[in-house]
């Protein structure tokens, strides 16, 4: 009798996985989004996952394009802690920071000193199990029927399973499915909406492409994401003197926060020691809730739901340096789970920009537009403006991509909306200064094509410019540029070339004005010197009459200045 060849897990199958991981997310991802109750129920939790893994699969792809020249390719761990590290630095949401834990935990046996070139099914059981443990750690408080709770069991189901990589794969699959089923009885809010937890049914989508990565088989068919009669709990019968009785729930925690919980969820990436970041947990710990620290060596993802964002992030500036910070305001229905899901009506109209600072983010917030923060290099992908347009809750949107090289993914972003009866329309605004200048024309009230074309017609009577520094040397519509040389850039292309920021600044402000106008917006940088912002309002109020000067503070937004000159 033939015997059956023994399954393995190399670099050449990590890469697999993530690619077999991502088009499985990818197809389920709108349903899991409809089934994302907890801990918020801001419907994006798919959405969350299928970015983290994108990432994660990109740092992959990268790791074997380093290799295109050697035969030999990336290293089983070569593969997983790119896997692991493109994960971290691209979480998404409170689902997708766990499952970057549960990949770096993965990544601590299969890349550890002495670890095997192949991954066996005895190792494969260990990283397993080291995931799960080190992504309930990583929670502040785990709450049962969660995401952890799938991973535990199948870890659990992998010990049990003696054999190769493909059978313990296997068998942590069906485990996992099996915990997913019964998450409804656990956890009284999915019970209560009919549903199973989201996070785990990705966990289970995950699991299974590497049940297919291994062996070569497709797993299972997917479980169904309502959940079944059996697990789900039945409405409690009503005491005929207290009235229904309320329906069993976790205990509250981390993961469990009353209605009207907190409005704001806040994630960053942050450069700190182990000692800094103990002490960070303790303090966010008490600002909100959903506090989920992953990482390590020195790298950490930061998640955690608060009122107060701006103390979340001053928390994060004691512990180290954070950077890519992204906050997001839950919208009025995007309740902390404690009891039904109340209906929340689409609001009529919205705005949805991407910016380039957290400076303005906030100051896009308070006009009442849903952001999307572009972090200098790491432009957004379209899943994220999509999940946006989601949140905003709108029947009709105003799509700001704030850059000519974010139209096409608007486009894209702004195609599946309208497929879901959301009516979009894309301004292809090119700066931040000119998505102000449209949203500043805004007018709900007026009917939607009146007030798209009022919003075009303000972005496009805004000239842009910026001031940056560059960072190689390289030719320019103004000369050649050696790196560290000021640049000034009209409209999208260099005008000045300059050793001097604040020289440099009123030199492009100047030729701006050649031309006229009435208003000039001036976004400061962080890394702007501080007294740029006064010169060039002098220079403004001295040398061109009538003109209007406002300022605003724009935080690391990749330029030390931007202006717009309407």
């Amino acid at each position: 009798m033939a015997q059956v060849p023994q399954t393995f897990l190399d670099g050449l199958a990590v890469r697999t996985w993530c690619g077999l991981a991502l088009r499985a997310l990818g197809r389920a991802r709108a349903e899991i989004d409809a089934i994302n109750v907890y801990p918020v129920a801001d419907g994006d939790t798919g959405t969350n996952l299928y970015l983290t893994v994108e990432s994660a699969a990109t740092a992959v792809e990268a790791v074997f394009a380093g290799y295109e020249t050697q035969p030999a390719g990336p290293t089983l761990a070569d593969a997983v802690r790119a896997m692991a590290h493109g994960a971290l630095i691209g979480a998404r949401g409170n689902s997708g920071t766990i499952l970057a834990q549960l990949l770096r935990g993965m990544a601590q046996v299969l890349a550890a000193d002495g670890a095997q070139p192949r991954c066996d099914g005895p190792a494969l059981r260990l990283a397993l199990r080291r995931a799960a443990d080190s992504a309930r750690q990583a929670v502040a408080h785990p709450v049962e029927g969660t995401v952890l709770t799938v991973a535990s069991a199948a870890a659990d189901a992998a010990e049990r399973a003696d054999g190769d990589c493909g059978t313990v794969a296997r068998a942590a699959h069906q485990g996992a499915r099996a915990a997913l089923a019964a998450t409804p009885a656990q956890l009284g809010v999915l019970a209560r909406a009919g549903v199973v937890d989201a996070g785990g049914s990705g966990l289970v989508a995950v699991l299974g492409a590497l049940v297919e990565a291994c062996t070569g088989e497709t797993a299972d068919a997917e479980p169904d994401r309502v959940a079944s009669t059996p697990n789900a709990l039945p409405d409690p019968e009503p005491d005929p003197e207290t009235g229904p009785a309320p329906a069993p729930d976790a205990d509250a925690g981390d993961c469990a926060a009353e209605d009207g919980g907190p409005a704001f969820e806040v994630i960053y990436l942050l450069e700190a020691d182990d000692t800094a970041v103990a002490r960070l947990r303790t303090r966010l710990d008490a600002l909100g809730d959903s506090l989920v620290v992953v990482g390590g060596d020195g790298l950490w993802n930061v998640h955690v739901h608060v009122d107060d964002a701006g103390a979340a992030v001053e928390a994060g500036v004691e512990a180290g340096r954070p950077y890519r910070i992204r906050i997001t305001h839950f919208g009025l229905g995007d309740v902390h789970t404690g009891g039904p899901r109340p209906p929340r009506e689409r609001a009529q109209r919205a705005v949805v920009a991407v910016v380039p600072g957290q400076g303005l983010a906030e100051l896009y917030t308070e006009a009442g537009a849903t952001t999307v923060l572009a972090r200098p290099g790491e432009p957004p992908a379209s899943g994220e403006l999509l999940a946006a347009v989601r949140r905003a809750h709108a029947r009709e949107v105003v799509l700001l991509p704030n850059d000519a090289e974010l139209r096409d993914t608007a486009a894209a972003a702004a195609e599946q909306a309208r497929t879901e009866g959301v009516r979009v329309a894309l301004i292809p605004t090119r700066s931040a200064v000119q998505g102000l200048a449209a949203l500043a024309v805004s007018e709900p009230g007026r009917r939607f094509d009146e007030d798209v074309v009022q919003m075009t017609s303000a972005a496009g009577a805004t000239r842009y410019g910026e001031v940056v520094v560059a960072e190689h040397r390289s030719w320019t519509t103004a000369g050649i540029c050696q790196a560290g040389d000021v640049l000034g850039l009209i409209d999208g292309d260099v005008a000045v070339i300059g050793a001097d920021v604040t020289a440099t600044a009123e030199t492009v402000l100047d030729r701006m004005l050649q031309a006229g106008g009435e208003l000039v917006t001036l976004v400061i940088g962080d890394e702007a010197p501080e007294t740029v912002a006064a010169h060039l309002e002098t220079r403004v109020r001295e040398a061109y009459l009538a003109v209007d000067t406002v300022v605003y503070g724009g935080g690391h937004q990749g330029a030390l200045l931007l202006i717009g000159v309407e």
